[in-house]
Parts: structure tokens; C-alpha cells; sequence
């Protein structure tokens, strides 16, 4: 049967923050949101509990896996971390771009050596330009990152949907993935620029990682549905 309706438009648009330690726990709660997403988020808490034991289960049900470890040391270290974590099967995986364009080289070069002594295809790497927690960062640190990104060669890049005009008009290439997504009226947690996910799209995000407002919803299933029907074309 052919896959269609507003969760099959929107699924490839967002990406399921799985923030919890236990494997059970997440792939509980992978296969009950799976209609509504297409990419899971590993991030810290998932990996230091499981480690690469995440992925591969989260690929077999259908999902891309967007490995969010946000890499930052010495180039070396970062190519050497990236060359096993591209073997991994992830679809995506974070870098700082604060560490430098020689160390994301690194990582992206990391990458590539590990997905392909592996036979997959290679991770598309993110540079992280400013966290949506900070509040504080001088308007030409952004400018200043996504030349990072760029030099480094990585294909995408992290950041809040207030600096996607920015994004767009530097790095138009460059895949776009927003964090910091809360619907309209939803508590912002520990977010300090946060954005609607339609306000996200609008502006140019390529991909929307949502989180609490799913995740620690009292029916998350329903709150998924809730967020994917306000995405549907009016």
C-alpha cells in the first residue's frame, strides 16, 4: 500500500530526539513515532548508556540516524573518533565548528575513511554554529562559523531558525538543521531561541528536531500527529 497523507509529507522533514538511557526505552518509543519521522536523534544520554549499540537498530526500522556527539578536540583525535563513527551506519553526525576548519576536515575526512571501509555511504557531517541555549553570542560569530563549515568541508550545518536568512544567503548549499522546535504556546525548557515548526520550514530549515514537546508529551503519539497536522498544506 502506497505511503501517503501528511505524515508521509512531512516525515522526511523532522527528526525524533531520543534523549533517554535505555535502549528498550527508545526503541519503544522509535516505533510508536515512526510514522511522524524519518531521522532519529542520538545524542549524549542515548550513546554514553548504549554507544554504537543505537544505530543499527534504529536503521532497521526505517530511520536515518542523526548521531549528535557534537565532536570538538585536537584534528587528530576528531578524525580518529569520526573514522568509527562512520562505520556506524549513521546518517548524520555533529561537529563543533568552534574546533576549526582543520578539525573539521578532520572529521569530514574521518568520515569518509570509515563509511567506506565499511561499504556505506558517507555521513553527511554538521558543523554546530551557535547553540539555541545561548543567548549571548556576538552577531558575527555566525558569519564567522559558517565560514568554518564551509572551509572544512562539511555538508550541513546546526543551527536556530533565527540564523537561517544568514545560513541561506552564505552557505545556500549546505543542509540546514534546526533544533530548538516548540509549537506555539509549548514551554521553551532550557531553549533560549526557539522557533514554530512552520516558522522553521518557512525560513529555509532543511530538517526540524523535535524533542520534548513529543517525547515528554503525556500521548506522544498524538502530540506527533498534532505537530505533522499543522505542517499539512492548508
Amino acid at each position: 500500500m502506497t505511503d501517503t497523507g501528511p505524515e508521509a509529507a512531512s516525515r522526511d522533514r523532522l527528526a525524533l530526539v531520543l534523549d533517554v538511557d535505555d535502549l528498550v526505552a527508545a526503541m519503544r518509543l522509535a516505533r510508536s513515532l515512526r510514522p511522524y519521522f524519518g531521522t532519529a536523534k542520538v545524542g549524549l544520554e542515548l550513546f554514553s548508556a548504549v554507544g554504537p549499540d543505537a544505530i543499527a537498530p534504529l536503521v532497521e526500522v526505517g530511520y536515518d540516524v542523526f548521531l549528535d556527539l557534537k565532536l570538538h578536540d585536537i584534528p587528530t583525535t576528531v578524525g580518529k573518533a569520526a573514522k568509527v563513527l562512520g562505520s556506524l551506519g549513521a546518517s548524520y553526525v555533529t561537529m563543533h565548528a568552534f574546533g576549526g576548519p582543520d578539525m573539521l576536515r578532520a572529521g569530514v575526512e574521518g568520515l569518509a575513511e570509515g563509511a567506506g571501509n565499511a561499504g556505506l555511504d558517507q555521513p553527511v557531517a554538521l558543523a554546530v554554529t551557535i547553540l539555541t541555549s545561548d543567548r549571548g553570542a556576538p552577531p558575527h560569530i555566525l558569519a564567522k562559523r559558517l565560514q568554518v563549515a564551509m572551509e572544512g568541508g562539511c555538508g550541513g550545518i546546526v543551527c536556530a531558525a533565527d540564523d537561517l536568512l544568514e545560513a541561506r544567503q552564505m552557505a545556500p548549499a549546505m543542509v540546514k538543521v534546526v533544533p530548538g522546535i516548540r509549537p506555539a504556546g509549548a514551554d521553551r525548557h532550557d531553549q533560549a531561541r526557539t522557533a514554530t515548526p512552520r516558522e522553521a520550514l518557512e525560513a529555509g530549515a532543511d530538517l526540524l528536531v523535535i524533542g520534548r514537546p513529543v517525547t515528554g508529551a503525556e500521548d506522544p503519539a498524538a502530540a506527533a500527529a498534532a505537530l505533522v497536522a499543522d505542517l499539512a498544506p492548508a
